[in-house]
């Protein structure tokens, strides 16, 4: 099979990224639609949401750093393939225990993307403009709210919304496997295959200084994402009245959509500084979200969410060009996957907490005391990075701008 050019192998993985994880955010619209058919409450629904990241964090553990030492393309045309099995197990499902098949199956096949294809951009990446930490950094936000918004207008347009949705994503990912191995392999092979799949999380010496830094920063925001895309509809519904399924979507896309957004803004800033100002505009937006809470404002709402967005996507563009300075190709994969370990498991446990509260404390009380709780770890984060001064080489450099990383 020819093989396609850098430049074009670089936007194919791109788009391979944000459609993987726009996949991952299909199924938030669909949780009320499975609820009213399935008949499960909150606590079953977060269950289904956080198994998937659960899954994803197996997957990262044991596989994260595998496409350093195989290559690039086996890795991503095996998930790719794993993630079209997914998309059949979702046609299939007609029940909770199918859901969480699904959910688990995709999670591991985006775990095991996540890392190859992050490191993947950063092995394509032009050295005299590198946008790998940059679109690592807008593909969450960009994907997740394009797969929720795809699917709320699904559900608002098409009679039987989850044939079609899950159709189209098994034929899609059938073609993206078949893609990777037109890929142009990045990755020199390493020996040590067999032992990088022991559970681990890999962060190299010079860079674990600057991953503790952005540890809590990282924390924060996975949170609320996490919150978000779990309980959101429920939230747009239950607190405000608003049942409409494409509302509910609609402010995954202000937070998600923004943070993408809030990333290209913040390109040009030295990546701590990114960090520490994202933080700060995303823990007064909280506040926003707070306040439309209590006050039952709906635009405040979405208004805050998207302000949220913006400091969301900032930080987490600088937390991943400052953790991933002067890494080595043969460690990329290892230290992008610990970095997406880190934000799974903000992205999953607090969401489970929280549907399993709401139970005994209801729907506005459990978004408040969250909200509450993320206000205080992006303050931390902001205050943390700032008492903090580089004292490493590869510190130093990571006060240049993003965009100007050359990894």
């Amino acid at each position: 099979m020819p093989r396609l050019s850098r430049p074009l192998a670089f936007w194919s993985v791109a788009g391979l990224l944000v459609l993987v994880l726009a996949a991952s955010g299909v199924p938030s619209p669909l949780y009320r639609v499975y609820q009213e058919q399935f008949g499960f409450g909150s606590g079953v629904l977060t269950l289904v949401f956080g198994i998937y990241a659960f899954a994803l964090l197996a997957a990262l553990l044991v596989v994260g750093s595998l496409s350093d030492h195989v290559g690039r393309r086996p890795v991503l045309a095996g998930a790719l393939l794993l993630q079209a099995v997914a998309m059949v197990v979702f046609l299939a499902a007609d029940g909770v225990g199918w859901l969480l098949a699904a959910r688990v199956l995709q999670g591991l096949s985006t775990g095991a993307l996540t890392g190859s294809l992050g490191a993947a951009l950063l092995d394509l990446q032009r050295r005299d403009r590198p946008l790998g930490p940059l679109l690592n950094s807008v593909s969450p936000g960009l994907g997740l709210s394009l797969g929720a918004v795809g699917a709320g207008l699904a559900i608002e347009t098409i009679v039987s919304p989850t044939p079609w949705v899950f159709g189209v994503l098994t034929v899609v990912f059938v073609l993206g496997a078949v893609l990777a191995w037109a890929l142009p392999e990045t990755s020199p092979r390493l020996p040590g295959a067999l032992a990088s799949l022991r559970p681990r999380v890999e962060v190299p010496r010079p860079q674990r200084r600057a991953f503790l830094v952005a540890t809590p920063a990282l924390v924060a925001l996975w949170a609320m994402g996490g919150l978000v895309l779990s309980l959101g509809p429920s939230l747009t519904a239950g607190v405000f009245g608003v049942e409409d399924h494409l509302v509910g979507s609609l402010l995954i896309l202000c937070m998600q959509g923004t943070a993408a957004v809030g990333a290209v803004l913040a390109r040009d800033l030295a990546p701590r500084r990114a960090m520490a100002g994202g933080c700060v505009v995303f823990a007064t937006a909280v506040v926003g979200l707070l306040v439309a809470l209590a006050t039952g404002t709906l635009w405040l709402l979405f208004v805050a969410a998207g302000i949220a967005g913006l400091g969301f996507g900032a930080a987490f563009l600088g937390s991943v060009a400052t953790v991933t300075a002067g890494v080595s190709p043969g460690h990329r994969a290892g230290l992008l996957s610990s970095i997406f370990v880190v934000g799974y498991l903000a992205f999953s446990i607090p969401a489970i907490v929280a549907g399993l509260a709401v139970n005994t404390l209801g729907l506005r009380v459990v978004a408040e005391v969250y909200g509450v709780v993320v206000i205080v770890l992006a303050v931390v984060a902001a205050v943390g990075l700032r008492l903090s001064r580089p004292r490493t080489p590869t510190a130093v450099a990571a006060e240049e701008p993003a965009e100007s990383l050359a990894a």
